[in-house]
């Protein structure tokens, strides 16, 4: 076989002339003229980058796969794409490091509610089902506030364990918080649930909120009750819990190897609630999920939910396990975005590196959703491979710059359309319930 010769070109050519669709969007929801009301750092000199353009470059370089701040200076010699976002030239490594070193406590709690609290006013839906969880993140090295903890897939290394509030309509995230390593699934949560309800979805109406059996704590739990929310929290199997689940006797089959049942329970000082039980058979059931509790009923896995709705047994737990999706936007958020790999020396800086990455997903799920309507579960990296990864270059035609796309001929019709569709797109965006 022949190898083809090698020439080189001075051309400007970017793989990414597809990203011309989101400075369009980016454009369409207007969401530069928000950022600069906000506590950003300010601009050391007139030489210095503008935030609002340290920010959107950093979506950019998310968007196009960079998953370390070092990534991000590729698109440095990417003149095509700078001409694209209309900027002269895009920050780099270092750039980042500093902005994001500037970012505090006191600056995270400012900007970011703030932030995510306009985005959500620009969608038009309501009776919002939220998800919190949390997740792991192993770090390397040891920044602030990594340390050891539960880590499932690398004992004993340093981590961090951020919080997050997705919502279930719009597979986007309400709120997330970085916290320590070795922090406990409930630690903060309360605060947390607060900043998310009373702040950034104040002006949504939540119909409920699901959450695993680390959030099972009566604060939580008479939180939530005194915003009269409904809710499905998992259980933990506290001996006394445990207790109660072996006394029960009336169960019901709502399919092969599963039964449901119920009881009312209230620990010591806590309120009477409704507890939904879920047991399965592991001989028919081999890869369900749950607990052996009893060593003389071996057979069975117990699943257990408290809850305040007036369901059916079956209907709690079905409600319950579409909370699952959320795992999903955890994994897309670490293959595709970079969460667990953009982290810097300071806490509150990789915070707000995270927090901003958050953002980033949010843009790209609304763009997906209203751009893209029969993609809208496609995951950025399939994104990348049909509509942003396109060679281009820019030309002078009729006097004009233009952006030469490289695109088969019959694939064209199709771009045109998302082109269009993008143009004609303005706030509010209206999300149906149905």
């Amino acid at each position: 076989m022949v190898n083809l010769p090698i020439e080189y070109t001075d051309k400007k050519v970017t793989p990414f002339g597809g990203m011309s669709l989101m400075k369009r969007f980016v454009d369409s929801i207007k969401i530069r003229e928000q950022l600069s009301l906000l506590d950003l750092p300010e601009r050391g000199s007139n030489r210095s980058y503008d935030p609002t353009h340290i920010i959107e470059s950093f979506w950019l370089s998310i968007w196009t796969g960079a998953s370390r701040f070092i990534h991000a200076d590729w698109l440095r010699y990417d003149t095509t794409l700078h001409e694209i976002f209309g900027w002269d030239k895009m920050p780099s490594q270092s750039t980042y490091s500093r902005f994001f070193g500037k970012f505090s406590q006191k600056r995270n709690t400012s900007v970011f509610p703030s932030l995510q609290k306009w985005f959500f006013s620009q969608l038009q839906v309501n009776d919002l089902t939220i998800d919190i969880d949390s997740t792991v993140i192993t770090r390397a090295g040891n920044q602030e506030g990594s340390a050891k903890g539960y880590n499932p897939l690398k004992r004993g290394r340093n981590s961090h364990h951020p919080l997050m509030a997705f919502v279930s309509q719009t597979r986007m995230v309400a709120n997330a918080w970085l916290r320590p390593g070795n922090t406990a699934d409930s630690s903060s949560c309360k605060a947390f649930l607060q900043e998310t309800i009373e702040d950034v979805l104040s002006a949504k109406r939540i119909g409920l909120i699901r959450a695993d059996s680390g959030f099972y704590t009566e604060e939580i739990l008479s939180y939530i009750e005194q915003r009269k929310i409904n809710y499905i929290i998992a259980t933990r199997m506290y001996p006394n819990v445990k207790s109660e689940v072996y006394g029960l006797d009336d169960w019901v089959s709502i399919c092969n190897g599963i039964d449901v049942s119920q009881m009312y329970f209230e620990h010591e000082a806590g309120k009477r609630r409704r507890y939904i039980v879920v047991r399965k058979e592991v001989e028919k059931r081999p890869k369900s999920g749950g607990k052996l509790l009893f060593e003389d009923l071996p057979g069975y896995r117990y699943s257990c939910y408290v809850t305040n709705m007036d369901l059916p047994l079956d209907a709690i737990w079905n409600v319950y396990n579409t909370r699952a999706d959320c795992e999903n936007r955890i994994k897309e958020l670490k293959q595709d975005f970079g969460l667990e790999n953009f982290c810097l020396k300071d806490f509150w800086a990789t915070e707000a590196s995270f927090r901003f990455i958050m953002v980033a997903y949010n843009i790209m799920s609304l763009f997906r959703h209203f751009a893209l309507q029969s993609h809208n579960k496609a995951t950025l990296a399939t994104l990348k491979v049909y509509c942003f990864a396109l060679g281009a270059w820019t030309a002078n035609h009729a006097n004009k710059k233009v952006l030469k796309i490289a695109l088969n001929a019959k694939r064209r019709p199709w771009m045109d359309g998302i082109f269009a569709k993008v143009e004609s797109l303005s706030p509010p965006f209206n999300y149906s319930n149905a």
